[in-house]
């Protein structure tokens, strides 16, 4: 099955910065490496904004074919692990809280509403050690239950990345987007963890809303693109939150579908693993926060000068 898209989508994303870039900290390059690192990244970067924005089919697919071996090319450079890549605006460049790998992930626009995901993670090594990821995710019959490998993996936008320790070492909950079909959208919080120093994509660590249902190994909300969800990790909470979602029939024959409530589920990152909270309390506010009142009890009028002898 196809993955249908549409083309602004993929614009509003980057523009709203729901694809961001957590950057490595700088360092030090020789001059000839900074020198031939900075010349890449902005062939990187016109390829990146080509792939995104050109009109042309075979434009956006000539700058795709130019984009890995470039991509490939620039992260040969000792140590460019370090090296920020600042100006890929329209990749998505994510680093797990221990920095030990990180993760490029792009999007391509093949025609009508159809969209293909490329990716690569990069190992935090001196010398290059890159693992391409390959999309195959039109062939996974089971996402929430597959176990795949970089050579067919989900593809996906990552936009976030936790770590959860487990007894088997560290795994990686990847939150991802995939635009999936004309009707319907999909988030995914992906589980990474290396057997043999190798990606394994899929761990059964996350729990299903229903007790007696199987471990899931990865978490894939589909939606109506009619309307947005929240699936990420929420520093001041604590955990990753998502929206509860309920069914509703389709506006348009698309038949039925997914949308928010209002409500929220999460998962609370415990040792080795996940806990399912069903339903998230927020503690609401009595009143709206500002940073200092406009009223208070020193003396001061409805626009907040100070009052002349108590008028």
């Amino acid at each position: 099955m196809m993955k249908f898209k549409s083309l602004w989508i993929a614009g509003c994303l980057f523009c709203m910065g729901f694809i961001g870039q957590t950057q490595a900290q700088p360092v030090a390059f020789p001059k000839a490496d900074q020198e031939q690192l900075k010349i890449l990244e902005d062939t990187l970067a016109l390829l990146s904004f080509l792939i995104i924005n050109d009109s042309l089919e075979e434009n956006r697919f000539g700058a795709t074919r130019l984009m890995i071996p470039t991509l490939v090319m620039a992260l040969q450079v000792k140590n460019s692990f370090d090296y920020p890549f600042e100006r890929l605006q329209a990749v998505s460049i994510q680093y797990p809280p221990d920095s030990t790998f990180r993760v490029f992930t792009w999007q391509l626009y093949v025609a009508e509403d159809d969209y293909r995901y490329y990716g690569a993670i990069q190992m935090n090594t001196p010398e290059l050690k890159l693992y391409p990821l390959i999309d195959r995710s039109f062939q996974v019959e089971e996402p929430e239950q597959a176990v795949l490998n970089p050579e067919n993996w989900y593809g996906a936008l990552y936009y976030g990345i936790q770590k959860l320790e487990h007894p088997q070492g560290p795994y990686y909950l990847m939150m991802g987007y995939d635009a999936f079909s004309f009707f319907k959208r999909r988030k995914l919080m992906e589980v990474l963890h290396f057997k043999e120093g190798k990606p394994v994509f899929g761990a059964a660590v996350i729990p299903d809303s229903s007790a007696d249902a199987p471990m899931k190994k990865r978490l894939v909300l589909e939606y109506s693109a009619e309307t947005t969800i929240r699936l990420n990790y929420d520093e001041a909470l604590g955990v990753i939150v998502f929206d509860h979602l309920i069914p509703i029939a389709g506006r348009h024959g698309e038949g039925e579908t997914l949308v928010p409530d209002g409500s929220y589920e999460a998962f609370r990152i415990g040792k080795g693993k996940l806990e399912y909270i069903p339903m998230l309390e927020f503690q609401p506010q009595l009143e709206a926060p500002r940073p200092s009142p406009v009223l208070d009890q020193k003396g001061k009028d409805i626009i907040g000068r100070t009052k002349k002898n108590g008028n």
